[in-house]
C-alpha cells in the first residue's frame, strides 16, 4: 500500500485514531508479528489446551508490538476454520485477504470491539483520557448474541489510559464475563490500573526488540507506505535512540528526528568551545510558531543524550554508538554530579518555558551555554 493511501485510508474512513501513528499502517492492518515468538506460543498452548483466559493484560514498553499482537490473535480467534487452513503462516497469522481480516481491517467485524481514546470533532485534538462513555459500549456489545456463535473480543488500548469512572466499569465488566469473551488490555503502565483490574487478568510481559527484530519491523513497516528503510548508519542511530520500540524508530524517521539528532551531535562536538552559528540555526528551526512537533522531538532526543551522559558518567553503561567517543570524552571529561545537575536543571527551564510561554529560541540558546560550561568543568574523580 502506498503511503498516500495509507493516509488516505486513516483521513477518509473516520475520524484520527488515536493508537494510529501518522504515515503508518494501523496495528490492525500489520500481519507480521516481530520479536514476540514466545509470547505468541503461549497463547496458541493455553487455547490449544482450552484453558484460555477470559481476560489478558499485554504489558511492555510502548510502541514494541503488543497491539499488533491482540490484534493477530483476535483475528485467529474470528476466523472459520476455512480461513485458518487457507493461512499457511507461521503462528497465529491469518491471511490478509480473508473475510475476517478484511472486516477487522474496517472496523467492521460485528464481534470485536475496540476502547480507545475518542476524537472531540468540536475541538479538534484526542481526549486526554479513556471515557466512561467509551466503556458503556461494552453494555450492548456483551448483550448481544455473537455472530456464529464465536468470541467476542474487546480490545482497549490503552488500558492505563483509562479515567476514573472508566476503570470502574471496566471493572464491572470483568468481574462478570460472559461465555466466549475475552479482553485484550494493552499497557505500557501496568502500575497505573487500579490494582482489583490487574488482578483478574492473566498478564503477559512483551519486551523491546532486539536489534534484528527492531530492523526487520521497521524495514517492514516502512516498505508497506512506500518509505525507504533507514541505511545501516542510520539504523544504528535509530536502534540507540528508539530503546527497542518500532513506533520511537518510525516517529524519528516521520518526524525528522534523525535529521534533529544529526544537528545536536555536531554541536555537541564542538564542545567544549560550541559552535554558535549551528547552534542559531538548531534554534532558528525548532523555534518557529509551526515547529511545534520539532521541538518536542529535540527536547526528547536531548533529554536522552543526556541521560546517556549520565550513565556513561556514573558507569552504569558504556558509551555505545556511532557517538561513543563523543559520550565518553563529555560524560568522562566532566564531573558526574554536573551533568546530572544540568540534566535537572534543563528539565526544570523546559517545563517553566511551557508554563510562561517563554521566548524559546532565548531557551535553546541558554540550554546550550549551560551545555558548554559543562564540557569546561574539570574532571574531579
Amino acid at each position: 500500500m502506498a503511503r498516500a493511501s495509507a493516509i488516505a485510508m486513516a483521513e477518509g474512513e473516520g475520524p484520527p485514531e488515536a493508537d494510529r501513528l501518522d504515515g503508518f499502517l494501523h496495528p490492525r492492518d500489520c500481519h507480521d508479528l516481530f520479536g514476540h515468538g514466545q509470547a505468541e506460543a503461549r497463547l496458541g498452548d493455553v487455547l490449544q489446551r482450552g484453558r484460555l483466559h477470559h481476560a489478558w493484560l499485554f504489558t511492555g514498553p510502548e510502541g514494541i508490538g503488543k497491539a499488533v499482537l491482540a490484534y493477530r490473535f483476535a483475528r485467529f480467534l474470528l476466523a472459520d476454520e476455512a480461513e485458518r487452513e487457507h493461512s499457511s503462516g507461521p503462528g497465529l497469522g491469518i491471511a490478509a485477504e480473508t473475510i475476517t481480516a478484511r472486516q477487522i481491517s474496517r472496523q467492521a467485524h460485528p464481534n470485536l470491539l475496540v476502547v480507545r481514546r475518542p476524537w472531540n470533532l468540536q475541538r479538534k485534538r484526542f481526549a486526554t483520557a479513556i471515557p466512561v462513555d467509551e466503556v458503556r459500549r461494552l453494555r450492548n456489545f456483551l448483550g448481544l448474541t455473537a455472530a456464529g456463535g464465536n468470541w467476542r473480543i474487546i480490545i482497549v488500548d490503552r488500558a492505563d489510559e483509562l479515567n476514573r469512572n472508566a476503570a470502574n466499569a471496566l471493572l464491572k465488566a470483568l468481574e462478570e464475563p460472559p461465555e466466549k469473551c475475552i479482553f485484550f488490555l494493552i499497557s505500557a503502565t501496568a502500575g497505573r490500573l487500579l490494582p482489583t483490574i490487574r488482578s483478574r487478568c492473566q498478564r503477559l510481559e512483551l519486551h523491546a526488540l532486539g536489534a534484528d527484530d527492531l530492523r526487520a519491523a521497521m524495514v517492514s513497516a516502512c516498505r508497506a507506505v512506500d518509505i525507504a528503510p533507514p541505511d545501516a548508519q542510520d539504523f544504528d542511530r535509530l536502534a540507540l535512540l528508539s530503546g527497542g520500540s518500532v513506533r520511537r524508530g518510525l516517529e524519528l524517521i516521520s518526524g525528522e528526528g534523525l535529521e534533529l539528532y544529526k544537528q545536536l551531535i555536531g554541536i555537541l562536538e564542538t564542545l567544549p568551545r560550541a559552535d554558535y552559528v549551528k547552534i542559531h540555526a538548531l534554534a532558528e528551526r525548532i523555534s518557529a510558531p509551526a515547529a511545534d512537533a520539532q521541538w518536542e522531538m529535540f527536547h526528547s532526543l536531548l533529554d536522552e543524550t543526556l541521560r546517556r551522559f549520565v550513565r556513561v558518567g556514573a558507569g552504569v553503561t558504556p558509551g555505545e554508538g556511532q557517538e561513543e567517543d563523543l559520550v565518553n570524552r563529555l560524560a568522562i571529561k566532566s564531573h558526574l554530579a554536573v551533568w546530572a545537575g544540568l540534566w535537572e536543571t534543563i528539565t526544570r527551564e523546559r517545563a517553566e518555558a511551557l508554563a510562561l510561554n517563554l521566548d524559546r529560541k532565548s531557551l535553546i540558546l541558554g540550554i546550550f551555554q549551560k551545555l558548554e560550561s559543562a564540557a569546561h568543568f574539570p574532571d574531579s574523580r
